[in-house]
This record gives structure tokens, sequence and C-alpha cells, in this order.
């Protein structure tokens, strides 16, 4: 609640009485809230699907542990992997592992929870303070013919010890956090930051009805009202309704052989509701509202590098919800219980017939169109349409994008294509010349944001043109064109201020929100005008992004006029971090935001907890030492840096050099300097920041050719990058070298078109 807008309210109202104004008719008390009530409350009217539910997946998201619902081999079992030693024992009644703890050292830990049942089923154990952590080692549910019924390590290529970020007991395998909220009904973390504890519950320990219709109560009890009662009440006390009320059909349109909607789609309700679970995405707000939208909560990724391939296919686990967002059959308003009955969560029609509802088999289910031999397995449409992935290395997703082949992307963009699924030893160029020969040379002309995500990935010459084009392509979607926004570089373009703020006006909220952080890279006055615009946004992850981006590029405004707002949105943000409290990165996240409003005290209590939450979180230890340094206190942090690196895992540790170079170029120390920095370079040669730093101190220690040499080779790994052109650039024309100056500063000057 706003205190401050109630209290504003009640003294307009004694202004208003004062002068003689009517008073206001007493309202009706509100009612009661809804609450949960169970499914076996439901089942009693909707036995159907109740019974249905009982076969899903969603039944056996997570079950306490006993002998009917482990699954795996606890009859003194072992497995290796990489060295380290797990074994399974039971006594019939309790299920115990021992492995290595956090300490390394092999240690019982009590089975509690089953997580799944097919195609694997993983195991939380018990650890202090109400935590439960998700083991590494599963047990793979398939048949024995079919490779199941072993334990297998879910990162099978990687020895994960316990100094690793991936081990069982690290926060990357907290429950609480990470699985808790899409396996359960109703849970709450209840996370005590003052004791740093979890008292986490749940009204039903599985993904239940009311995980996706919202606390039945009301609905209960409209349904043991009278018929007079029933008939009053249009939402049946149900807190919202997924049905689309547009009374829209699908249909062929005469001469056409894809079916189209007869009416727009009323809401994004049911793919809303089914995307809190099935999309890559954080939570950015505790208290979830069934029925309202997704972004108001949890904050949806977009098309990341790491995450998804540039031409939008999935690489890293990322669910089904993004690839399906860039999807022809989202956008025409499919919807996922179109595919998929939402009880079970089974396909609602098996094999091409789940296709040919909307595409005409005549046109489409047809050696004509997959050109491949009809009823084998290439000729299933999500053969091509649909490429699957295994996860946790045996769960096999498949992509909800349904895009067509590109091979041709392959050939140019090393992007993955489906034919390599069968073809892969006749190579992209075959597949390529093959889709020509069957479709013609038009094939590989179809629009595709592949090119422009890639150009803007690797900062390819002529990026900023590529992402435009996309960005103010109004029919492309809006995960792509959010993406676009946000590899936008700065630009001299003078269309790049008016194209953001036209994004920031855009209908999708993920476009707003990425409108939100490229504001960021605008000019000052037109990018805090965006930003201070989107702090007013209706979507909180959209206000959440702009006062973020506002305090970090700009400071706070100084305009009395929307102090109010900022300090509504600060407010909110700071709420925002406290939901995810026990993470190291939302500390750290708070901790930047404090300093930046010069709360030095408040920056540095955040991040010393996120060093207490995770000692081996480098950011943590590179911030406050930055902090420690701007309140005068470069000693401690320098041996803040340096104690640091004694417990640091050697991935976390570049960063920490170069922060402790830098803390000893300002105390003139520039021999040790060097010795770090050079440490931070070479240790990350993909960060081109410490590269460039390494080689402007090269440059001022008098050793100018060493420092065009690195910067050379940082120029080939990260091509693009503005600084490291600006100072190859400026070391060249110093060094007398006309024609390599000119030669950079046309590489600079195309980055900007």
């Amino acid at each position: 609640m706003n205190h401050t807008r109630c209290a504003g309210a009640i003294l307009l109202m004694c202004l208003g009485a004062a002068c003689g104004s009517p008073a206001a008719p007493p309202s009706s008390p509100a009612p009661p809230a809804p609450t949960f009530v169970g499914a076996q409350a439901c089942a009693s009217c909707h036995a159907a699907a109740n019974a249905e539910w009982a076969t899903s997946d969603h039944h056996e998201a997570m079950q306490v542990a006993n002998s009917s619902t482990v699954k795996g081999n606890f009859a003194n079992a072992r497995t290796n992997s990489h060295g380290l030693e797990s074994s399974f024992s039971t006594d019939g009644t309790r299920f115990r592992v021992r492995t290595d703890g956090a300490d390394g050292k092999l240690a019982d830990f009590d089975v509690k929870y089953v997580f799944g049942h097919r195609p694997l089923q993983q195991y939380l154990l018990e650890a202090p303070g109400g935590r439960l952590q998700a083991l590494s080692v599963a047990w793979d549910t398939r048949p024995k013919q079919a490779g199941g019924q072993r334990w297998f390590h879910i990162y099978p290529d990687d020895k994960v010890d316990h100094t690793d970020v991936l081990h069982w007991t690290a926060p990357s395998q907290n429950w609480n956090y990470m699985c808790a909220e899409c396996h359960s009904t109703n849970l709450q973390k209840n996370y005590r930051a003052e004791t740093r504890t979890f008292d986490t519950t749940w009204s039903e320990i599985n993904v239940s009805c009311e995980s996706c219709h919202g606390p039945a109560s009301a609905h209960l009890d409209w349904s043991k009202g009278s018929a007079t009662a029933k008939a009053a009440n249009a939402s049946m006390g149900l807190v919202f309704s997924m049905k689309d009320t547009s009374k829209g059909t699908w249909a062929f349109p005469p001469g056409e052989t894809i079916a189209r909607r007869t009416a727009p789609i009323s809401s994004r309700h049911e793919v809303e509701t089914c995307a809190r679970c099935h999309a890559r995405r954080g939570q950015s707000w505790l208290d979830f509202q069934f029925g309202k939208p997704l972004a108001d909560t949890h904050r949806v990724v977009l098309l990341e590098e790491g995450l998804y391939e540039a031409n939008g296919l999935q690489q890293d686990e990322v669910y089904e919800h993004g690839s399906f967002l860039q999807s022809k059959m989202y956008a025409a308003g499919v919807t996922c219980a179109n595919c998929h009955s939402p009880h079970t969560g089974t396909l609602q029609f098996a094999g091409n017939a789940l296709c040919t509802q909307c595409h005409a088999p005549t046109a489409y289910d047809a050696p004509s169109h997959t050109r491949h031999k009809a009823n084998t397995p290439a000729a299933d449409c999500r053969a091509c349409h649909m490429p699957s992935r295994n996860y946790m290395v045996v769960d096999g997703r498949r992509d909800h994008g349904f895009k067509v082949p590109r091979p041709d992307e392959t050939v140019k963009y090393g992007t993955s294509n489906v034919c390599a699924t069968c073809h892969a030893e006749q190579g992209a160029p075959w597949a390529a010349a093959a889709v020509v020969r069957w479709y013609g040379a038009k094939a590989a002309e179809r629009p595709s944001f592949t090119p422009a995500i890639h150009a803007g990935r690797i900062n390819a010459p002529g990026a900023y043109g590529m992402l435009a084009q996309v960005i103010d392509d109004v029919t492309a979607p809006a995960i792509v064109r959010a993406t676009a926004l946000s590899l936008l570089p700065p630009s001299a373009d003078a269309a790049h201020g008016p194209r953001v703020t036209r994004a920031a006006a855009d209908a999708d909220p993920l476009v707003r929100r990425a409108a939100a952080s490229a504001a960021g890279r605008l000019a000052p006055q037109a990018g805090a005008t965006v930003l201070t615009t989107l702090m007013r946004d209706s979507i909180r992850t959209v206000r959440l992004e702009a006062v973020g981006e506002l305090v970090a590029a700009f400071g706070p405004p100084a305009d009395p006029a929307v102090r109010d707002f900022f300090e509504r949105a600060a407010s909110e943000y700071r709420q925002s971090q406290a939901a995810n409290a026990d993470r190291a990165e939302a500390q750290v996240t708070l901790g930047s935001f404090e300093a930046r409003l010069g709360r030095a005290e408040a920056a540095e209590a955040a991040y010393r907890t996120a060093i207490a939450l995770q000692p081996q979180f480098a950011p943590a230890y590179v911030n406050l030492s930055d902090l420690l340094h701007a309140t005068g206190r470069d000693a401690e942090g320098e041996q803040l840096l340096r104690n640091a690196l004694g417990v640091l895992p050697a991935m976390g540790r570049p960063a920490v050099q170069h922060a402790l170079g830098l803390q000893l170029v300002r105390s003139k120390r520039y021999d040790d300097a060097m010795v770090w920095l050079r440490l931070a370079a070479e240790g990350s040669p993909g960060d081109a920041r410490f590269t460039y730093v390494y080689a402007v101190a090269l440059h001022d220690t008098g050793r100018p050719a060493d420092a065009r040499r690195n910067l050379e080779q940082a120029a080939a790994r990260h091509r693009g990058d503005q600084q490291i052109l600006e100072a190859l650039v400026a070391f060249s024309r110093e060094a007398g070298d006309e024609a390599a100056a000119r030669r950079w500063q046309a590489q600079l000057e195309a980055q900007q078109r």
C-alpha cells in the first residue's frame, strides 16, 4: 500500500467535507481474499479432469520420498563421476545417499523428496537453514533397453567437486529458489534475511489444479450456492478465466491451406499461465497475481547468447515459451491447449494429425512438401519444424518456434539446422543446395532476423543498421525486436534516440523493458526522459528496468516534478531485490543501486551479505573494493581482493585480479599492478575490457608497441569493440602510422552505421 497516496486521499476527503461537499456513501466491506482448497475439493465436480491430471507429469512433479515414489536403485548401488563416488542405500523406509558434502568430505544424507519421474528422477537432500538441495546424480527412469535404469551425473563432462558453482550444495542447486515455485502449489519461499534461513511452505506438494487456476475457495462457495446466486455471478468465483471470450474458431478460408481464427483471441491468459513455469525467467516479485501479465512479476529472458542461437533456436535449457513467442503460431493466436491436453499434458492428436488440424494435409502432409517418404520418421512435421535437444542428459525437449529449416544460415552464420540431425555427413552446403533445388533460390531469401542478431552479437560492421530494421519491423515477434534493442550499440544515427523512444511506447512489455535498457546508452537528456516515462509503466518489470537503468546511467533525477515517481520506483526496486535476498547476485545488484545513490552504508551491507551467502561470487568482492576506494579505505579494499583470490575458483579470479591491478595503479605501485592486469587479461581473453585496460597500462608505462600488439589481437577477438578501436586509432597516430590509424578509424565508423 502507498501510504503517502492514502494519506493524501484522506486529506482531500476532509477538505471536501469542510467545504460542505456531501459525504461519500459507505462502501461494502471487501470480500475475503480467496484461499487454496486443494485438488480433492475440485475432484467432486471435476472428476474427469482430476482423473486426467492424476496421470500427468504435473501430478508427479514432487513427492515425499518413500518406497512407492523412489524409482532409483538404492540397494547399495554405487556410481562414480570423474573420481567422485556416490553410493545409495535404504532400509525400506529411509533412503540415503553417501556423497561429498559442502566441505568435500563424504557424508550420509537423507533423501527428503523426489523430483519428477520421467525420463529421469532427481532427489532432494536436506541442508542447514531449511534448504533443500537437488542432488546432481539422477536416476534414468527409462527402460533398460532404451539406455535407462542407471545412475548418471547431470554434468557428465565436468568434474563437479565441492568448490564448483554447479555442485549439489551450491546456490545453483537450491530448490527453494531454483525449483520450488514450479513444482508445488501455492509455494511461499519465506526466506528470512535476518537469520538467512528458509521456512518454505506449500498448500500441495505437486502441481495441482490451483497452480494454474488460482485459489478456488470462492469458486467452491459458488458451486454450493443456489441457481439464482450462481446465475448472478458470471465469474463463477474464479480469480480469473483462461477461456477465450472472442468466440473465434479455426477455419480454412476458401482456397487457403492454413486455417485462421475467425476472430482474434481475446486474451493471452492461457499461454501466460503456462509460461510462468515453461519459460526461462527470473522471479522479480513474490506476490504473484493470477490473471495478471507474467511480466508484472517475472522477467522472461530475451534471445540471449548462450541461451538461444542467433536464429532463435533453443540452445541452453530455455523451456518452451521463448521459442513459442517467436512463432507464427503464437502470432496467429494458437494456444498451448490447441496442441496439448491441459490436464494430462499429452498431445491432443498423434503424429501429423496434430498439425493437420490447421495445415491442410493435402498440402503439407505429403511428399511434395516434406520431400521425404510418407509415414517415415523424416516425414513427421516435428522432425523438421521442432528440433529436439537433450537437457539433463536424457530429457529431450522440442523447440516451439516452428521454424523453417535454413541450412543456408548454417553456412553463413554457423547456426544449427535440423537437416543435420539425419544428414550431418553431407554437410550444410549440401542441405542448402537441396533446399534451393526443391523450393527455388528465393527459399534462401526469406526474411530472417538471424543476420541482424548474429551481427549484433559479434559487433559486425553495419550491425546497427541491421538491428534497426528488425526493431522497426512491427510484424516481427516482440521477443525478437526486444533482443535487437538489447544488442543496439550507441550510434551517431539521428534516428537512434527516436527509435528507442518509439520502442518505449510499444504495446509489448518485453519491447518496453528492452527500450529501458537501451535508453541508458542515449545522450543524458534523451535517455533520462525515456526512463522517467517508463518508471510509470503499467508493468512492474518495465518500471524496475527503468529505475535501475536511470540510476546506473544518469543518477537520480534532479527535477522535483519526477522525484516522487522516482522514490516510489526506487522503493519498488529495493523490494524486488529483497524478494531474492537469498541470492548473492540480488545483493550485489542492490548494493550497486545504493552505491550510485550515495548510500554507502546500505551498499556495503548488501555486498558483505553477498559474500556471506556465496563466498565464491567474484562480483561481490569487486564491487565492495570499489566502494571501499570511494570511501577512502584503499588498504582494506586491497586486502579484501587478496583474500578473495584464496577462495575463488579459477573462473572467478580474473575479475578480482583486474580489480586488484586497478587498485595498485591508484596506489602508484605500477610494477605490481601490471602483473595483476596481465593475469586478468590472459585469464579471461573473452573480456574485452580486461585487455583494453592492460593495453592502456602498457602504453602509459612506456611500452606502446606491446600495447598496440595486444590491442590488435583483441580487435580480432572482439570485432567492433569501440574502446579498442578508439585506442588503436590514437596509438597508431601517436606512433606515426597514419595508414593504420585510417584503417582503424574506418572500422570504427563502420560500427556506427
